[in-house]
């Protein structure tokens, strides 16, 4: 078989080969001289962001039991599926995702997959984008305004509003990160970010062990709540959340090509998979038992409040500091892909873009400023975070590494492969889908203004007489009387309310 290999600087068309050749792409980088720790950085930083502050909260809906297993769960998944784009890339000499998926689909899949890669990517990078101007300017929710960084230190003034202070860490801190050609050229910045991460965790298990201590910490639960119909569809949205935890499939390939031994990438993705679990694994651990039910969407915003332990003020900014400065850095890491794919999606014919200057800064312009605009104007992170990890994040990280298994157009997937890959999709399909119906039905009883449902569970005891006439005399609730008593003090009461 003929293997027909081009100059780096020229991109493959995305049409198949009328002669049925073999057709080897050229790395984008052109660069073979990455680490092995530097990988895992880069990789533990793609897979550890904006995912983290909303674990806390899915551990909540699911209980601590049921959480922990799901995370463990997802973290396995994700390592097969991994490892399935890797074989069969190898396979099809693709050095691209959505090479490997234009190889067993063509340019269709090619194209579907780069839209999901920057759906995916463009969403997580505004999520990023927002949690920052929180930790820098503040929020409000439901009334409460909780301040930001700057704003506690500095007062309220023009200059701490929430578009001057992104557009300062626009100018000054993303558009020199986003500036350079290579992932490799962002170890440094991915080791300090993971060890940023590292320092969150560790802060927040300090304090959760200095509650446990003095015995401020209650027990989380150990398996879901189902308080009524509603809280029983709710546990379907902690799917995309658990999902978006751990994407990383669209920065293998150019992790690896940039590899001077590309046969360790296997192990990278599992060393970086087991980093990031146990840190996921930690933070909804700690975060659940300091805050428990009052647990919010984001947990750093739980950070706000007053800790009642010593140094409490200054702990909460080292942990907002710190997961500010986190987000920063992943932010680069997390572009560079969506740079990548979206060139790829416009010009699938031309020349790679670390080659052509005017390409690349047009692109990183338009995509900085679209980015820096939604996280203005954007209300809500946690309804578009859910409906990105339904569709995109599990597109990208369960449906099409089973499609091109089963698609297996090289001839080499086992029958664990095909059952795997009938297993990922069976799983996804159906659990995305009931999480954006859920999604959709909050929205709605939300905007015509309909209470959830309280039908109670059979498990749940009945209320009795006695009950919902104290629900009418709450001044009488605490008292102890026998039903007479207590028929004859509500029925003074109500005949003096109605003599009122």
């Amino acid at each position: 078989m003929t293997i027909v290999t081009y100059p780096n600087k020229y991109r493959r068309s995305p049409r198949t080969s009328l002669l049925g050749q073999v057709v080897k792409e050229p790395a984008e980088s052109g660069f073979d001289g990455a680490s092995f720790s530097g990988a895992v950085f880069n990789l533990s930083t793609t897979i550890v962001g904006a995912g983290i502050m909303a674990l806390p909260a899915a551990i909540k809906e699911l209980g601590l039991l049921l959480g922990l297993i799901m995370i463990v769960l997802a973290a396995l998944l994700t390592g097969l599926s991994i490892e399935m784009i890797l074989r069969f890339g190898r396979a099809a000499s693709r050095t691209s995702y959505a090479g490997v998926v234009g190889d067993a689909f063509g340019a269709t899949g090619r194209t579907l997959l780069q839209a999901c890669i920057v759906v995916n990517n463009l969403g997580s990078l505004v999520v990023y984008m927002i949690i920052i101007g929180d930790v820098l300017s503040g929020m409000s929710s439901d009334g409460v305004h909780h301040s930001g960084l700057v704003e506690e230190w500095f007062g309220q003034n023009w200059w701490t509003s929430r578009p001057i202070l992104l557009l300062l860490t626009t100018l000054f801190i993303f558009a020199p990160l986003i500036s350079f050609k290579r992932v490799d050229s962002l170890r440094y910045t991915s080791a300090l970010s993971v060890s940023l991460a590292v320092v969150f965790v560790a802060i927040t298990g300090g304090i959760a062990l200095v509650k446990l201590m003095d015995g401020s910490v209650n027990m989380p639960r150990l398996l879901p709540k189902m308080e009524n119909h509603g809280s029983f569809w709710k546990l379907f949205t902690t799917f995309p959340v658990l999902v978006t935890a751990y994407i990383c499939h669209y920065s293998i390939h150019p992790i690896e090509n940039e590899l001077k031994d590309p046969t360790q990438m296997k192990s990278i993705a599992r060393t970086s998979l087991a980093l990031c679990c146990s840190i996921y694994i930690a933070t909804s651990l700690f975060g659940c038992l300091l805050f428990g039910e009052t647990t919010l969407d984001d947990v750093l915003a739980n950070f706000d409040t007053d800790l009642r332990i010593p140094y409490g003020a200054l702990l909460n900014d080292v942990v907002r500091v710190s997961y500010g400065f986190h987000l920063m850095l992943v932010f680069p890491i997390v572009f560079f892909t969506l740079r990548l794919n979206l060139d790829g999606l416009l010009f699938p014919c031309a020349a790679p873009i670390n080659f052509d200057q005017k390409r690349f800064f047009t692109i990183s312009v338009a995509l900085l400023c679209f980015v820096f605009l939604g996280a203005n104007y954007v209300p809500s992170i946690w309804d578009a975070f859910q409906f990105t990890g339904a569709t995109a994040a599990v597109s990208l990280g369960f449906i099409f590494p089973a499609a091109i298994a089963l698609r297996d157009s090289h001839g080499i997937a086992t029958k664990n492969d095909k059952v795997l890959a009938w297993f990922m999709i069976l799983l996804a399909v159906p659990l995305s889908t009931l999480a954006i119906s859920s999604d959709f039905y909050d929205m709605f009883l939300e905007k015509v203004g309909f209470p959830q449902p309280k039908t109670k569970w059979l498990s749940e005891p009945k209320s009795t007489p006695r009950d919902k006439l104290m629900l009418l005399v709450p001044s009488i609730k605490s008292k102890r009387l026998s039903d007479a008593q207590f028929l004859v003090l509500a029925h003074s009461h109500a005949t003096a309310h109605c003599q009122l």
